[in-house]
């Protein structure tokens, strides 16, 4: 797949409406299937193309193509608590995942991917559709791992059969890799999973097929990017340029650089964080960082076992033993990105991780493309 998808007639009329912001792809041919799109007063259809002077209007509202808001790419990290639902509006009046974000001046917020209701943790917004598309796309192979809390009785035997597949109503589903995680007592225990694909409620089905039940359920990363530990449940923030340009390297677009933004729209910024939610996490919530895309997807999955998929990085023999950061580390290596102006500095680490989230993650090797 490539930046541009041109044709001699134009460009593909999803694509050019997924870059101004107004929803995936996926989402904006649903759209042109069901009518709710005209291109110079005539219906469109799936397939149809546009240049720069065709009208383009949606659900009969003529649709502004300003070059700089299709060029805009800004990205949201956001914690997910129990009980939102991803979606903009809800006939039952529920609470929505974007009833706490901030409103972009250009375009607006697309989900990558979704959680259901009971499922909490990593959850990315985006402006740019095709960034989006691409990252919720089964091609690029962006793996979810998960930290999930069984109640029931585990053997390897079990942990072995999800890991080779099982057969699900819609259709065969694995694993790529499960670790035993801390915490969790009797009949209860946290494991770390992996998976490439982002179907219904799938991990819930992989266990369940086993005739055990999941209790409680989070999502610690979405391919290299990993919950961080300022990030308590209910709260986002926004990437920083270097974050993003690593989400994009991942899935083959050129950086585009954020727009400039004064101080006044910074302290306005910082002052939405503040205020999206009430700090309700827990205590000792250990760091996790979006970790910088080393080489191609060949070069990563020649270090490992390329036929498992992305794995569960092992965990550290003692997690009070850490060693210290080296000075400067962060402004060298970029492994955590930048940090949002304004944003508290991580003075303090807590005591070691529990219910489930492990320390020390890392992302593991990938399938070769």
């Amino acid at each position: 797949m490539s930046d541009t998808d041109l044709g001699p007639a134009g460009e593909k009329l999803q694509k050019v409406l997924a870059r101004m912001g107004l929803g995936s792809r996926r989402d904006l041919e649903t759209w042109i299937s069901l009518g709710r799109v005209k291109v110079n007063g005539v219906v469109a259809k799936l397939g149809h193309r546009v240049d720069s002077l065709d009208a383009i209007s949606l659900d009969g509202r003529l649709l502004k193509r300003e070059e700089g808001a299709e060029s805009v790419r800004r990205v949201l990290i956001y914690n997910k608590p129990d009980g939102e639902i991803c979606t903009r509006d809800d006939p039952e009046g529920r609470p929505t995942v974007f009833d706490r974000l901030p409103k972009p001046k250009e375009g607006r917020w697309i989900n990558i991917g979704r959680l259901d209701i009971n499922t909490t943790g990593l959850l990315m917004f985006t402006t740019d559709g095709e960034l989006a598309n691409r990252l919720m796309h089964p091609s690029f192979q962006m793996d979810r791992e998960y930290a999930v809390r069984v109640r029931g009785e585990v053997d390897e035997e079990m942990l072995e059969r999800l890991k080779a597949g099982v057969v699900l109503e819609d259709g065969p589903a694995r694993f790529t890799d499960i670790k035993e995680a801390p915490g969790g007592t009797g009949f209860n225990h946290w494991y770390h999973c992996v998976v490439m694909e982002g179907r219904n409620r799938e991990v819930r089905r992989l266990w369940e097929s086993q005739g055990v039940v999941v209790s409680r359920l989070k999502r610690v990363r979405f391919g290299p990017v990993f919950m961080t530990s300022e990030l308590t449940m209910g709260r986002w923030r926004e990437m920083g340029q270097r974050e993003i340009d690593i989400l994009s390297e991942e899935v083959g677009l050129t950086p585009v650089a954020l727009p400039a933004m004064t101080d006044k729209a910074r302290d306005k910024l910082v002052r939405q964080q503040r205020k999206s939610a009430k700090p309700v996490g827990r205590a000792g919530r250990q760091e996790r960082t979006l970790r910088p895309a080393s080489g191609g997807r060949g070069e990563r999955a020649a270090s490992g076992d390329s036929s498992r998929g992305s794995q569960v990085a092992e965990r550290p023999s003692d997690v009070n033993k850490r060693p210290a950061k080296p000075a400067g580390r962060q402004q060298e290596s970029g492994e955590r990105g930048s940090r949002q102006p304004g944003s508290a500095p991580d003075k303090r680490r807590g005591p070691p991780a529990t219910d489930g989230q492990r320390p020390g993650f890392g992302r593991g090797p990938r399938k070769s493309q």
